[in-house]
């Protein structure tokens, strides 16, 4: 069984062919007595060569010679040595800086106070942890100083970071790539999220790891979304399953038979983004999950929704709404390298607005291949916390 972890790939393996064509040609399902199932083209149908230039609104790919060095596991106790610049954890540090400095330099008097505790809470709640979450962790800390008779600042904030973690440690749920064969992981997300980058990114990372990958270009709505994906999928090494302007329903079923025709690992199908009040896509949503499991009775196993790190608290609305109409299994947060303060992932621990406390999966932090992580609370809250 396969276990996401993290391990940097050579550059020999990246050339290596992918293996979803050595398997025998799918066998195309009964649809007889399945009346709502889209017209399915032939499973073997590829996708063509990228066209010279883009659509304006394509998402820029990043650059595989600007690839970052091997990111280390960030498991040492606080005190611990300042990372490298480079390291994952260094990168997720420089990208979640602004609120880090606010928080940690809080810490730079000598006294242990009441003002400190209020002004904690509020550089809390300034940094999108909302005010449920801010009261928790501000009553955890007092205990936890209480209980150990802390008397330095510096201290203190160790503790604050051993106490966001444990309140972010819901969050943090490994991705299990064995649990089926194909794993069907159907990817959501509102207009500019970054999921299709996010598609790309994810497939380097399966691909690394040794899982086989097939990726269906579901978004037949974005000018140049299937290019793309197509592009992220030669540089990957894997198929893509495509029509030109076809049904994303349809482009979904072909792509779930192809996978288990072919024995592939994963099988992650592209959606078009939309917002969780244009009912009407929401509604063709939910149908593109019904075909999905026509294809494969169990599937579509994971839902995962691409979440704009930058959106702050508006992330809970968005991932209540598509939680509500899809059922979620995860999140992969983005962009949390630009203006994100990042306690947004505190509420979500939290139910704040009602909304379930959705496993994160990976978060990310650049345009690098490699800037698409697996969360790790203890990471994430020294992180937040500098």
């Amino acid at each position: 069984m396969f276990r996401f972890f993290r391990k940097k790939k050579s550059p020999d393996e990246a050339d290596q062919p992918d293996h979803a064509d050595q398997a025998d040609q799918p066998v195309e399902p009964n649809l007889a007595d399945q009346p709502d199932v889209p017209e399915a083209t032939p499973l073997d149908e590829q996708a063509q060569a990228l066209p010279a230039a883009y659509a304006e609104d394509t998402e820029p790919l990043p650059d595989q010679s600007t690839l970052g060095s091997e990111s280390p596991e960030s498991e040492s106790p606080d005190p611990a040595p300042t990372p490298s610049p480079n390291s994952w954890v260094g990168r997720l540090k420089q990208g979640l800086s602004r609120t880090g400095r606010q928080i940690g330099g809080l810490f730079a008097g000598n006294t242990i106070d009441e003002s400190l505790y209020e002004d904690l809470e509020s550089a809390l709640i300034m940094a999108d942890a909302g005010v449920q979450a801010s009261e928790s962790l501000i009553q955890s800390l007092r205990k936890q100083v209480r209980q150990q008779q802390l008397n330095e600042p510096q201290a203190v904030r160790r503790a604050l970071v051993e106490v966001l973690a444990a309140h972010l440690r819901p969050l943090e749920k490994p991705f299990d790539v064995g649990a089926e064969k194909p794993l069907v992981v159907m990817i959501a997300g509102v207009n500019g999220a970054g999921k299709t980058t996010s598609i790309g990114k994810l497939a380097y990372a399966l691909r690394a790891q040794g899982a086989s990958v097939l990726l269906a270009a579901g978004d037949t709505f974005r000018a140049a979304a299937r290019e793309q994906l197509i592009e992220w999928g030669e540089r990957n090494g894997v198929a893509v399953i495509a029509q030109d302007g076809g049904d994303p329903a349809a482009v979904a079923f072909d792509a779930v038979a192809a996978g288990r025709a072919r024995q592939i690992d994963v099988v992650m199908v592209d959606t078009a983004g939309r917002l969780p009040t244009q009912l009407n896509l929401m509604a063709e949503l939910k149908k593109i999950k019904r075909v999905i499991a026509k294809a494969q009775t169990d599937a579509p196993q994971e839902v995962l929704l691409v979440v704009d790190g930058n959106t702050g608290q508006n992330a809970l609305t968005q991932i209540k709404a598509f939680d509500e109409a899809l059922g979620l299994t995860g999140l992969i947060v983005t962009k949390l390298d630009g203006t994100a303060k990042g306690g947004v992932l505190a509420a979500l621990a939290s139910g704040a607005q009602g909304c379930r406390a959705v496993p994160v999966y990976w978060v990310g932090v650049g345009e690098q291949l490699e800037d698409l992580q697996p969360f790790v609370a203890h990471e994430f809250a020294q992180a937040l916390i500098q």
